[in-house]
């Protein structure tokens, strides 16, 4: 499903430009074919998941332990549920590595049922098909909800409280359902360094361009501080301990020294004192929390392909049609107080803004100042080894993600025009680059 298919001694991305049709090169395989009909034997770029380099030996060994708390399987005695998506972070996030994206086989099958649990996996959520967390459009009262309301409960776990009788949410109307699938976490150390200043420049420096494209561009922007937010796929979280503070609340059900109260009080279900994750005075060991943001944010980002001449011109596309108005290829990151971080490019290709994607990514659901159909834009770093694509991962399809860009009131629609107006050759350049990423 995700590799490209060898036929008669030519690599099928290869035969499927010489016909006319492009082909999406499918996300990298070690020891297989590269994007751009590289071929086996082409060098690969360093694996994914290690340490961003130039780290203190102290740092480093922070991220190692960031990475092993990252990877714990919680129990309801730890905080698991009452409701929940997943009983491990690293269960979300595992391809290609851990702290990637979904993995090819959905783990939420297996925790449905995990420990005795009488979960039922709602028709959505395959084995084949990426981990999902599912917000509602509205709730019972018709008014707008938007909260994610989680999968699986505890209720018939060998280690629930007996009396614990909960039932899972009625996931039966799917036109209330909004899907999300994980974002990857490679980099996220560098995005947080970017300063509001650099991004505000950004944007002002492609303003007129922009426009010529019909493309606007806003930053989410927190009610708090008024800086902006980036993380997240309307980029509504603040920072990445905002961000393992929710998704450890919301996703596994424990409760945190950000998020202290439980999303279900219902007193047979949640028994633990709160919060569940807290630093350990007596030890002096950090929260969970602590060690997920960290573990986070010395991720090293994202290494590219190495170029060839189709690669190289699908940059040149990329940059010429417009994508790059959006997608915005490097950035410098500011004076962070971990050197390894301080000062560097990064290279997300993204500009961490909200736009208007139309219609068709309609999810109704608004976040901050993102409505329904505003989303950031997706950095693009580490394209090549995503399995699932766009926000409810509808597609493992690069070029069916492509002309989903379009639709009644998409910023990205003359762009999108652009795209079409490519030769097959060109059209083929561009997705071998966008996979060389």
């Amino acid at each position: 499903m995700f590799t490209s298919k060898i036929f008669a001694g030519c690599v099928a991305l290869s035969c499927a430009a010489m016909l006319g049709a492009q082909t999406d090169p499918g996300p990298r395989q070690p020891g297989g074919p590269g994007p751009g009909g590289q071929g086996p034997g082409g060098q690969a770029p360093p694996p994914a998941g290690q340490a961003i380099r130039g780290l203190t030996a102290a740092d480093m060994q922070a991220f190692l332990n960031g990475k092993n708390t990252f990877s714990e399987v919680e129990t309801v005695a730890t905080g698991l549920g009452p409701r929940f998506n997943m009983d491990t972070c690293a269960g979300c996030h595992a391809y290609p590595a851990t702290g990637g994206a979904s993995p090819a086989i959905n783990p939420q099958i297996a925790v449905a049922v995990k420990n005795g649990a009488k979960n039922q996996a709602p028709p959505f959520i395959q084995s084949t098909g990426p981990v999902h967390a599912v917000r509602f459009i509205q709730g019972p009262n018709g008014q707008p909800d938007g909260s994610v309301h989680d999968l699986f409960v505890i209720t018939g776990r060998t280690d629930a409280p007996a009396v614990c009788n909960i039932a899972q949410p009625d996931f039966s109307n799917p036109s209330n359902l909004s899907l999300r699938i994980p974002t990857p976490l490679f980099g996220l150390g560098l995005m947080e360094a970017i300063t509001d200043t650099t991004l505000k420049n950004s944007l002002a420096a492609t303003a007129a361009r922009r426009q010529a494209l019909g493309i606007q561009g806003t930053f989410n922007i927190s009610g708090n501080d008024g800086t902006i937010t980036r993380f997240g796929w309307k980029a509504q979280n603040k920072s990445l301990m905002m961000f393992s503070g929710e998704a450890y609340n919301v996703e596994m059900g424990v409760t945190n020294e950000i998020f202290p109260q439980e999303r279900e009080e219902n007193a047979a279900c949640a028994t633990n004192s709160l919060p569940e994750d807290r630093m350990n005075f007596a030890t002096g060991q950090p929260s969970d929390l602590e060690m997920f943001s960290i573990f986070m944010r010395l991720l090293a980002p994202p290494q590219p392909s190495p170029a060839n001449q189709s690669i190289d011109n699908g940059q040149s596309s990329f940059g010429s049609i417009g994508c790059a108005m959006c997608h915005t290829p490097t950035m410098q990151s500011g004076n962070s107080a971990y050197p390894a971080l301080s000062n560097q490019p990064v290279n997300l290709y993204s500009d961490l803004a909200i736009h208007n994607m139309g219609t068709g990514l309609n999810d109704g659901v608004t976040q901050g100042q993102a409505n329904g159909q505003e989303w950031r834009s997706a950095p693009l770093w580490g394209l090549g080894d995503r399995l699932f694509l766009l926000h409810d991962g509808r597609t493992a399809n690069l070029v069916q993600a492509i002309t989903a860009h379009d639709s009644q009131g998409s910023e990205a629609h003359q762009v999108i025009v652009n795209y079409q107006g490519l030769s097959a050759s060109q059209k083929q350049d561009l997705l071998n680059f966008l996979r060389s990423l």
